[in-house]
C-alpha cells in the first residue's frame, strides 16, 4: 500500500517546490523595491492626469515616463529622485483606463534598471497596485 503513495507523495513535493523556487520562495527582492519607489497616476475631473513618482532612498539617476494607448503615446524623461507631471486628458476613456497603463524606466544606483506599471485612477478611487520588474 507504500508503494501506491508513494509516486503521488514525490510528485507533489516536488510541484511544492518548484511553486516556491519559481514565486521567489516567500523572499521576495521586490518588497524592497515596493518600500522605496512610489507612482500614481490620478485622473482628475478637469481634464488631467497627474503623474507622480518618489524615491525614498534619493539614488534615482532617470526616469523615462510613458503613458500607452494614446493617439500618440506620451513619454519624457526626467532626471532626479521624484517628479509630478501634469499630462492632459479631455475625457476618461471610453472603454477604461487599463488600455492607458503608465510604465516607468528607471535607472537606479542600486537597483539597477527596474520598470514600474501602474494604471490610471480618479481621484476618489484608491491607486491600483504596481508592478515591478528587474531586467
Amino acid at each position: 500500500m507504500a508503494r501506491k503513495l508513494g509516486a503521488p507523495i514525490v510528485l507533489g513535493i516536488i510541484t511544492v517546490l518548484a511553486l516556491v523556487f519559481l514565486t521567489g520562495g516567500g523572499t521576495d527582492d521586490k518588497d524592497i523595491l515596493r518600500q522605496t519607489l512610489q507612482i500614481d497616476a490620478i485622473y482628475y475631473d478637469s481634464g488631467h492626469v497627474e503623474v507622480s513618482y518618489f524615491d525614498k532612498s534619493g539614488k534615482t539617476d532617470s526616469v523615462v515616463l510613458e503613458i500607452l494607448g494614446m493617439d500618440e503615446s506620451f513619454q519624457k524623461t526626467f532626471s532626479g529622485s521624484e517628479f509630478i507631471e501634469i499630462v492632459p486628458f479631455s475625457n476618461p476613456p471610453k472603454y477604461g483606463w487599463p488600455i492607458h497603463p503608465v510604465v516607468l524606466e528607471v535607472d537606479h544606483q542600486e537597483f539597477g534598471h527596474i520598470q514600474l506599471k501602474t494604471e490610471i485612477h480618479p481621484l476618489d478611487e484608491p491607486a491600483l497596485p504596481v508592478i515591478y520588474s528587474r531586467s
